[in-house]
């Protein structure tokens, strides 16, 4: 499983709206103890508000790595961003990155890496070799976070529920599966970069034998319901065994986002969609709530559509930025 050296500085690149640092976001609002501080190209006009340190300075504050916090379209590394990049390798830092292109693809960064032994991790892409899935019950317990489509709380729910899990006093970890969760966690496997056999056998390695009473609070991909990625999403879940999932939904969607053709299920339907399909590898595997994306609503819409929801399924409704996922953790421990 690959692992990151913290605490890391966070590259910025020469974005010029906070929407272009949104990996950098998310580290800054879920990890903040392991961010020292931000560092940028000099065309760069936005700011996390944190301390801006060279790469000289964060190593000699004890930085294990250099993050980019940027995500250009397509996913691709400019070459302009190279000399900031070098410099954090001689600097002694490793290189994180989460984009398309790989770093060593530039020979430059490959050279300086090999004087100073700083390593170029790509999280996007995996070099691992995975093991078919065995289909072992595994000990402990836990939690997957499913979804209605693409982009719409998986992680964040997972986040906020392992904290919650934490604060009740319980013991829990989040596993990440995308490259935003991975360096927030500082370990992981990018899911959806592991050959389709082995999807499953990756889940059950990110997810290993631990202690009855702990929670392993997985990070879903993908949705069950999607014609792309739908692959995905029944591997991982075969292969993580979850006890109890949370469906993610955003009610602004009535169909895939960019898949106009392909509605979004009812709920309930939703709901027992997963479960089926779940039941494969673990039978007694239950629905504890749904998280929902309720940013397209006013306060007084979300009330409302909380409570139908509610009414209509029986179990715990949340939002983890308005009211948080204090409902869904009760709703594990309490089984």
């Amino acid at each position: 499983m690959l692992k990151l050296r913290k605490p890391y500085l966070l590259y910025l690149g020469d974005a010029v709206q906070k929407s272009d640092v949104k990996t950098a976001y998310g580290l800054r609002d879920w990890c903040r103890e392991d961010v020292l501080g931000e560092w940028a190209h000099s065309a760069a006009r936005v700011t996390l508000g944190l301390a801006r340190l060279s790469p000289r300075e964060a190593a000699g504050n004890q930085a294990g790595s250099m993050v980019i916090g940027v995500a250009p379209t397509g996913g691709v590394l400019p070459e302009r961003w190279l000399d900031d990049l070098e410099a954090g390798i001689d600097a002694g830092l490793d290189i994180v990155s989460g984009l398309h292109t790989r770093l060593g693809s530039f020979p430059r960064l490959v050279q300086a890496a090999g004087r100073s032994g700083s390593q170029l991790i790509d999280v996007r892409h995996s070099s691992h070799a995975f093991a078919v899935a065995s289909g072992r019950k595994r000990t402990g317990k836990r939690v997957l976070t499913v979804g209605t489509d693409c982009a719409l709380g998986k992680k964040y729910t997972a986040l906020a529920l392992t904290q919650s899990l934490r604060a009740k006093g319980a013991a829990a970890s989040f596993r990440a599966t995308g490259q935003t969760g991975i360096m927030i966690a500082g370990e992981g496997i990018a899911i959806d970069a592991v050959i389709s056999d082995f999807i499953a056998g990756a889940a059950e390695q990110l997810s290993p034998d631990n202690a009855p009473e702990h929670w392993d609070v997985i990070e879903g991909q993908g949705a069950l319901f999607h014609p792309a990625y739908a692959a995905v999403t029944l591997g991982l879940l075969h292969g993580s065994q979850p006890d109890a999932i949370v469906l993610c939904h955003n009610p602004e969607r009535l169909t895939i986002e960019d898949y106009p053709g392909f509605k979004i299920p009812p709920l309930p339907e939703a709901i027992e969609t997963y479960l089926s399909a779940g039941r494969l590898t673990n039978r007694a595997i239950r629905c504890v709530g749904v998280s929902i994306n309720s940013s397209s609503l006013s306060t007084e819409e979300w009330h409302q559509y909380r409570r139908c929801v509610h009414e209509e399924l029986g179990l715990p409704v949340c939002d983890p930025l308005r009211g948080g996922v204090d409902d869904l953790a009760a709703a594990l421990l309490d089984h």
